[in-house]
């Protein structure tokens, strides 16, 4: 049993994002069999609910409210006032003295054999040089996903906005990454990004994971109705711009092929620019209790991402379901998925359309495709990627 500290910025519950399934799961593995403390901290008054919420999940949890005024003048003010500093705003805004004192305070009442900062946003409220021994949890290539961000933006303030923040979370990342004393990537992609970054780093790969069981289908057959499934937060720019991509340049040249097809976007906070894109054939569905029925009513998936880093949840958590995907090459990045086997890859908008039409109008290929995705997402249930990761921490703690 190992004494293990985790430090996550921002809350962690309810588990809605696909970084906060990817924590939430291994965390409560490595809570079951070992000394875990998490120490959660966020933004905002007190939030006794989720606290109470969060002791339930993980006794001994120690919480930090960091209380700051809201509203967008705020937030912009906020911005202003920490541009000037190297760390991109991504980091700074969720660094506080507040956290710093209470993670060395607890570093020095619990004595924990390894230390996780969870994702870069954590990172500069530990010490410069950690005595503890440290792992630097990356779910994503952060100067990546802002290059991308910054190449895709039609907004040109925004467009320079991103760009310098890309910038500074370059050179913060790459000195970030030889701060811990091992990192652990989520693909082999992110792994060689990060190795051109900062050679000298230790690296180790713990791929994404899915709830098997939770997703499965069972003996259900899989639709005939031509339903087209997106999901992800809809308050994540990745999301935004895919979805707005896919209504402009795909959707039109799919319904002329299919044109009893219909798309469902589902995921949290649309906000009104993806709420306009609503109409006969496409339907912002918004956030849901459960993912599961309308994973289990469509008939073909998309991810048709041109932004964003790291692994995309959704898409293990669609394959477990049996059902045939359309993505992206960025959608699917550092995925082991197979082109044409258990997946259908397309970049180009008119060879999405196209290959999303066929699968509507092939069901035998959408069982086939589908069987194969089921197949893939089996090998990565949580319970062996959690002991992946636990793996790791064992090489790293103190004896």
């Amino acid at each position: 049993m190992m004494r293990l500290l985790w430090v996550k910025a921002g809350k962690l519950l309810p588990v809605d994002t696909g970084g906060k399934i990817r924590s939430f799961n291994i965390l409560r593995h490595l809570a079951a069999r070992h000394e875990l403390t998490l120490l959660s901290y966020y933004h905002g008054a007190r939030d006794a609910r989720y606290e109470e919420d969060l002791f339930r999940e993980f006794p001994g949890a120690v919480v930090v409210a960091v209380t700051e005024r809201g509203g967008p003048a705020y937030q912009a003010l906020h911005y202003a006032r920490r541009f000037p500093m190297a760390a991109p705003y991504s980091v700074s805004k969720f660094t506080s003295a507040a956290v710093r004192s209470r993670l060395a305070d607890v570093i020095a009442e619990r004595t924990p054999q390894v230390t996780v900062c969870d994702f870069l946003a954590a990172s500069l409220n530990f010490p410069p040089r950690p005595v503890t021994p440290s792992i630097l949890f990356q779910h994503n290539v952060e100067s990546a996903l802002w290059q991308r961000q910054a190449r895709h933006e039609s907004n040109l303030a925004k467009r320079a906005v991103f760009r310098v923040e890309a910038a500074k979370m370059y050179r913060y990342e790459t000195a970030a990454l030889g701060r811990f004393h091992h990192v652990i990537a989520v693909s082999d992609h992110d792994r060689a990004l990060m190795t051109q970054m900062a050679p000298q780093t230790d690296i180790t790969v713990v791929p994404t994971g899915v709830d098997v069981a939770l997703y499965r289908r069972g003996d259900a057959p899989l639709p005939s109705r031509p339903l087209v499934m997106f999901l992800g937060s809809m308050d994540w720019p990745a999301n935004i711009d895919g979805v707005e991509f896919f209504c402009e340049k795909v959707w039109p040249r799919v319904i002329a092929n299919v044109p009893l097809a219909k798309f469902q976007v589902v995921g949290r906070n649309p906000p009104p620019r993806i709420r306009r894109l609503g109409n006969d054939s496409v339907e912002i569905v918004g956030g849901v209790q459960s993912v599961l029925p309308h994973l289990h009513n469509a008939a073909v998936f998309v991810v048709p991402l041109r932004i964003g880093g790291g692994t995309r949840l959704k898409i293990y958590e669609a394959m477990a379901a049996a059902l045939p995907i359309v993505s992206t090459r960025v959608g699917a990045e550092g995925l082991d998925v197979t082109d044409g086997k258990d997946i259908v890859l397309e970049d180009d908008p008119a060879q999405f359309a196209d290959a999303l039409a066929a699968l509507l109008q092939d069901g035998e290929k959408r069982r086939t495709i589908g069987d194969a995705a089921a197949a893939t997402a089996a090998r990565f249930d949580w319970s062996v990627i959690a002991t992946d990761f636990e793996s790791v921490l064992e090489r790293v703690a103190t004896p």
